[in-house]
């Protein structure tokens, strides 16, 4: 039913009081609504002197109500008609009274909600020219300022905007410090400019003020954290939540508990927001990702279980639990998951990268070489942003290792030189990717060279550095490998890295004693138990070389002690235990630690294979060490052991088949990875094994009829 306002000029006086009344409430509503808190809340009859008559002022003030209805109207209907009587009406008031702030507040606004921005703009300017305190009228212009930005495209309209919006939001802060949500909108602006040195001075005086104080603490906090300054973040959110009272806070202290490296704190945290509003998933999400983040998976496990059930068709969440179940290796499990989360998602990057990790952790790489490159190709496909391209990096790099895995070298290369062209971060990665491709497939040439452009390309790259270093020791190099991490040693605890290579550097050459002089450096200069944990391996390893087994054995405990579940350590001390035939069963234990970590390592496999061997289990030896050979077929030492299982076993000819091979892959080997003791015995062997052979033969055919 259309209502015709125009009716009620005829009913007289009466009339325009009970319309006055009513616009004296709705006015004050919608300056609550459209205009923010504080001053300019009030209803003002005018600001300048007024030069109208007492009738003129009547006439006025019925046609203000009058567009005021016609407003109201239009917002509800959105019927072109009302817009016109609004503005017909705040037209004729506004030339009876042409001083009322308050009118040319309400025609500008109309201009605004019609679209009309020119002559809302110019009614604006109008009113700060006769009335430099109108908040309605400088609120109006951010609003428009900002509306702009969405519709410009040149960089230079779009800084113009943003600066004649914040210049609106100052002067409404300086007339009503109160003003919350201005004050916000000036910190988003300073930020879009990078100015966060003035966004965080807005902010600390809102904070002063005490209005919108959770508003104001959640972006000063993102602010501090956003730059880097996480001690200033902590301290102020522990501040506001010390009665635990908001979830918002609670959560963003977790955030900076989590950036600051303080898991534990973090946990805390996330857990009190999630019971001071449980029915939000969302820090169910943040504690159960920390829980993560912590190795806590069985804890994470059940936090997801639950958002799972909450949530049945969030992919995210199949996701994450995906994620957890392969760190608990049930592999199964995390399988169904990874469907589910497929299912939801079927075009979801992260979904196939970890699809690919979890067919590699099955020791399905034919498989996760098949999803990745199919992520490959379809991301290629799309063009793609500036994060679609580090993406893209991503899985360029994943690739490229798995192709190593199946000895694809070419492959291989190939994916790292495409990491390339997507930045230079990428591009370094790449390269030392690229070094390490090469050593293992044993082209040196090609590997020193690849070391040399990188070391010319990133000079002062310290694992660039390291890497071109333990080349040279593999070639022979020693010295010149040392000279190059010695000449950037700074006498600084940043040496320590130094140190640990240059440890392995002298390890290599069978130069123990200065090998420990370099590990022990290293270890001085950690500042903690957890960076020592090289150091100590190194340690046990050097003197695992020279037959000192206690020393080795201290070395080994103490990094285990502090990373229980190293899998390099678990399995060097296993192996350790297990050439000298002692404590079996201790050793068989630490290789399957190792083993649950990486079950598809080709040297942990071996390690259990040859202490089946010590063990004199010969069918559970063979079948570790097939499985070692399918993971590193050009190893020289497991070829060694499954000869001599064979030769255990009975089966001489097939020793000597693997001897032989074993034999064939030493003389390939780098010179500085032969170990001459271990081909002097094996020549032994195989010379013995031959001689055995033969004589066998004969009797073998005379035994025939």
């Amino acid at each position: 039913m259309r209502i015709d306002i125009e009716k009620g000029r005829r009913a007289g006086g009466a009339v325009a009081v009970v319309l006055l009344c009513f616009l004296g409430l709705s006015v004050a509503a919608k300056a609550q609504t459209t205009s923010g808190k504080g001053a300019a809340a009030r209803v003002r009859e005018e600001k300048a002197p007024s030069s109208a008559t007492g009738t003129e002022r009547s006439e006025a003030y019925y046609s203000f109500a009058m567009g005021h209805i016609a407003e109201l109207l239009f917002e509800s209907t959105n019927r072109e008609e009302y817009a016109s009587q609004a503005l017909n009406y705040y037209k004729r008031a506004y030339g009876l009274d042409p001083k009322s702030t308050v009118i040319g507040e309400r025609l500008a606004e109309m201009y605004w909600k019609t679209q009309r921005i020119k002559e809302a703009v110019q009614e604006s300017a109008e009113i700060l020219k006769r009335d430099p305190s109108s908040l309605a009228a400088r609120r109006l212009l951010a609003r428009i300022y900002l509306r702009s930005l969405g519709d410009l495209n040149a960089a230079s309209g779009q800084t113009e905007a943003l600066e004649r919006a914040a210049e609106q939001y100052r002067e409404i802060l300086r007339l009503d410090p109160t003003d919350t949500e201005s004050g916000l909108w000036l910190v988003r602006l300073y930020r879009l400019q990078n100015q966060n040195e003035k966004a965080e001075e807005v902010l600390r005086g809102l904070l002063r003020n005490e209005t919108g104080e959770e508003a104001v603490a959640e972006q000063l906090s993102q602010l501090l954290l956003d730059e880097g300054k996480t001690g200033e973040a902590v301290q102020l959110l522990e501040g506001l939540t010390q009665d635990g009272t908001s979830a918002d806070l609670l959560e963003l202290l977790g955030n900076a508990y989590t950036q600051a490296g303080d898991l534990g704190k973090a946990e805390g945290a996330y857990r009190k927001a999630a019971e001071a509003e449980p029915a939000d998933r969302g820090r169910a999400r943040g504690l159960g990702q920390t829980l993560f983040s912590e190795g806590k998976f069985a804890e994470a496990l059940e936090v997801y279980k639950r958002l799972a059930e909450a949530e049945p068709a969030d992919a995210e969440v199949h996701l994450r639990l995906a994620q957890i179940y392969r760190e608990l290796h049930q592999l199964d499990k995390a399988e169904n998951s990874l469907l589910k989360a497929r299912q939801y998602a079927p075009n979801n990057l992260e979904v196939q990268y970890n699809e690919a990790l979890l067919y590699e952790a099955q020791g399905r790489f034919d498989d996760a070489i098949r999803v990745l490159s199919g992520a490959v190709a379809g991301l290629k496909g799309s063009g793609g942003n500036a994060e679609g391209q580090h993406t893209l990096a991503v899985l360029y790099q994943q690739l490229g290792m798995l192709y190593r895995e199946v000895q694809n070298y070419s492959a291989a290369v190939y994916s790292f030189e495409e990491m390339k062209h997507f930045g230079e971060e990428e591009d370094r990665r790449a390269r030392l990717l690229l070094m390490d491709t090469w050593r293992i497939a044993r082209n040196m040439p090609r590997a020193l060279e690849e070391a040399r452009a990188a070391a010319e390309k990133y000079p002062n790259d310290g694992a660039v550095r390291a890497s071109q270093a333990l080349l040279l020791s593999e070639n022979g190099q020693v010295e010149q490998a040392a000279k190059l991490l010695e000449s950037h040693m700074t006498g600084t605890a940043a040496d320590r890295e130094n140190y640990i290579n240059l440890a392995q550097v002298r390890e290599r050459a069978r130069q123990y004693k200065q090998a420990e002089e370099s590990a022990r450096k290293a270890e001085s200069l950690a500042g903690g138990p957890g960076e020592k944990e090289a150091a100590w391996f190194l340690l046990g390893a050097i003197y695992e070389r020279q037959k000192m087994f206690g020393r080795a054995e201290e070395e080994f405990k103490k990094a285990l002690a502090v990373n229980p579940r190293n899998a390099a350590v678990l399995n060097y001390y296993g192996y350790m235990l297990g050439e000298q035939g002692v404590r079996l069963e201790e050793a068989h234990g630490m290789v399957q630690r190792a083993l649950a970590e990486e079950p598809y390592s080709g040297a942990y496999l071996d390690s259990l294979g040859w202490i089946y061997y010590k063990q004199n289990k010969l069918v559970e030896a063979e079948e570790a060490l097939h499985k070692a050979l399918e993971r590193e077929s050009h190893d020289p030492t497991i070829h060694s052991h499954l000869g001599d299982v064979y030769f255990r076993g009975g089966h001489k000819e097939k020793a000597v088949g693997e001897w032989e091979k074993a034999l064939a892959e030493w003389r390939a080997e780098l010179p500085a990875e032969v170990e001459g003791e271990k081909v002097a015995e094996l020549e032994k062997k195989l010379s013995d094994a031959r001689r055995r052979v033969a004589a066998h033969k004969p009797a073998a055919r005379e035994a025939k009829p």
